[in-house]
């Protein structure tokens, strides 16, 4: 069996990437979301949180992500399309590839503006969490994944301000079709 596809959807916190990834595993007759926040939260002692990060925050991430990208190449090689959802930058995709082989990852960043990531995760019942302390971080983020994760990197950009969910998948099929591979 041919190993199916890798796909990995980027963005700041509150650009679309869960809601996205479900759909654009859905356009698939098999396929898999994994996301990488469930997986550090199987941490049930020790935990350490982004909010104050430390080395040991870190090491965490790097552990999901290694965990994220085995899961994603064992349900590849079973011909599940894998779709990671994660905020990653450019300089962690080694957290990834290390581990996929020659599977080559189809990177997507959900690029709305600013304003938009912002009001989204100001909206009530969002997240069970105080979602103020993500207004420091995606005014960090969403610029520096902008710079560094871009179409001369082999990235997808895709600016979602004014797209619905299914527009948005369309568009990430098409840039991916015009690079003439699909699935």
């Amino acid at each position: 069996m041919e190993r199916a596809a890798i796909w990995l959807i980027t963005g700041a916190p509150g650009a679309g990437k869960s809601t996205v990834s479900d759909a654009l595993c859905r356009r698939f007759p098999l396929a898999v979301r994994i996301p990488v926040d469930d997986i550090r939260d199987w941490v049930v002692s020790g935990f350490s949180s982004p909010v104050e990060w430390t080395a040991e925050t870190t090491r965490q991430f790097a552990l999901a992500r290694r965990g994220a990208a085995r899961i994603a190449a064992d349900y590849a090689d079973a011909g599940f399309v894998a779709v990671l959802d994660d905020v990653v930058r450019q300089s962690q995709l080694d957290q990834y590839t290390n581990y996929l082989g020659i599977t080559p990852l189809r990177k997507v960043l959900l690029n709305p503006s600013l304003e938009t990531v912002l009001a989204r995760n100001a909206a009530p019942g969002r997240k069970d969490f105080d979602v103020s302390v993500l207004e420091a971080a995606c005014r960090g983020l969403h610029p520096l994944l902008a710079s560094e994760n871009t179409t001369e990197r082999g990235w997808i950009v895709v600016d979602s301000t004014s797209l619905n969910v299914d527009q948005t998948v369309d568009a990430i099929v098409k840039a991916e079709t015009t690079r003439g591979r699909s699935g």
